[in-house]
């Protein structure tokens, strides 16, 4: 299959768009503005990552009928000018010795609630209280906790190549042998197929094997993978930009009837959760689905985290597929599918694929075989 050519870069137009959007956003949601502190946020408005998150004042300001401006450290500001963005809104610089704050300060509502990006530093923001007192803040993800959430076409394109990067990494994993070997050296294979096959970014190379795969987030140990084992394999990063993120369970030899029950109970319940994605449908219906497959199997309680979480320039960031989210789905959003089982002391089994919505259901950017792989 020939390799499809990277994604076209965003343009400055793309970043402008975004950040209008964000600043009406918040004007709806009765905010006036929105502060938005080096991190994804930054990274998805603008464009721009500083080289390193200092104790330097960084922030974007973003308010309606304003126009976007960035405050930068004065030494970093050359960086800042060459970001994809930088030409949709005006940069202002502060030099060491000064107060970044009083030079903020100006820019805003002095009796304002602002939203602000969920990891600015708590320096910074004590810092702007002090200077206006009047102010008052929320977090962005309580605020405007969708304002990533629905994909355009080209982020889409980027989500599919880093889905497609993830299940050409998995469809070579399970050819290695895995009996006889650590867990950390399937999970250094598993990072160094994701960098294979375009990953900029290896976040995660979850490999639980036997008891092990019944805690969710395990992080590959100096257990020896034996026979008759399940291992749980969770993976993923960033390609372009954008995230992967998929698991499936394989098993070192065949494995027995009880082991076999379990994964078709999860192999049923990510069926029930995708064919639950609509417009429409609640984020919560989704998990609903999910559980209710693994509950009348009698695993009710050993379906211990949410079935989903949304993806796009992280790997994790809402919407969240989990019980109480009324909030609806909408075509272009993205999330995981990811329902499991876990067994203390035996065993776990998951199965995840990264699902975006359309216009009459639900679309898999991860299309692996989900049945149980057996490796040697």
């Amino acid at each position: 299959m020939p390799t499809k050519p990277a994604p076209a870069p965003f343009t400055a137009d793309d970043y402008r768009a975004r950040m209008a959007r964000a600043a009406e956003s918040a004007a709806d949601a009765g905010l006036a503005g929105v502060l938005v502190a080096p991190g994804p946020d930054l990274v998805y408005l603008t464009g721009y990552q500083p080289t390193a998150i200092t104790e330097r004042l960084t922030v974007l300001v973003l308010a309606a009928g304003q126009d976007p401006v960035l405050v930068v450290p004065t030494l970093e500001a050359p960086d800042a000018e060459h970001a994809a963005g930088a030409a949709a809104l005006t940069l202002r610089n502060w030099t060491d010795g000064k107060d970044p704050y009083a030079v903020t300060a100006p820019l805003l509502d002095v009796d304002g609630r602002f939203g602000v990006s969920d990891n600015a530093w708590a320096m910074h923001l004590l810092g702007l209280q002090k200077e206006l007192p009047g102010t008052s803040y929320v977090a962005l993800t309580e605020a405007l906790p969708m304002l990533r959430a629905v994909k355009d076409e080209h982020e889409l394109a980027r989500l599919e190549a880093a889905g497609a990067a993830a299940d050409e990494a998995y469809g070579e994993i399970v050819k290695v042998r895995f009996a006889g070997r650590k867990e950390t050296e399937v999970a250094a294979d598993l990072a160094a197929l994701l960098m294979k096959y375009g990953h900029s970014q290896v976040d995660f190379t979850v490999v639980g094997s036997g008891p092990n795969g019944a805690n969710p987030h395990h992080e590959a140990g100096d257990r020896t993978i034996g026979q008759g084992d399940m291992v749980v394999l969770d993976f993923g990063g960033l390609k372009h930009g954008y995230g992967s993120d998929t698991t499936r369970t394989v098993h070192v030899g065949e494995p027995d009837v009880a082991e076999q029950r379990v994964h078709d109970v999860v192999r049923e319940a990510q069926q029930a959760g995708f064919e639950a994605v609509r417009p429409g449908a609640a984020c919560q219906d989704v998990d609903r689905a999910a559980r209710a497959v693994i509950a009348d199997a009698g695993y009710g309680e050993y379906f211990i985290h949410r079935t989903g979480h949304g993806i796009g320039v992280t790997t994790h960031e809402p919407p969240y597929m989990i019980e109480g989210e009324e909030r609806p789905l909408v075509p272009g959003m993205c999330f995981s599918i990811e329902p499991g089982i876990y067994l203390p002391g035996r065993f776990g089994v998951r199965i995840e694929d990264i699902v975006t919505v359309t216009d009459d259901g639900g679309r898999r950017l991860n299309n692996t075989d989900r049945a149980m792989a057996i490796v040697e």
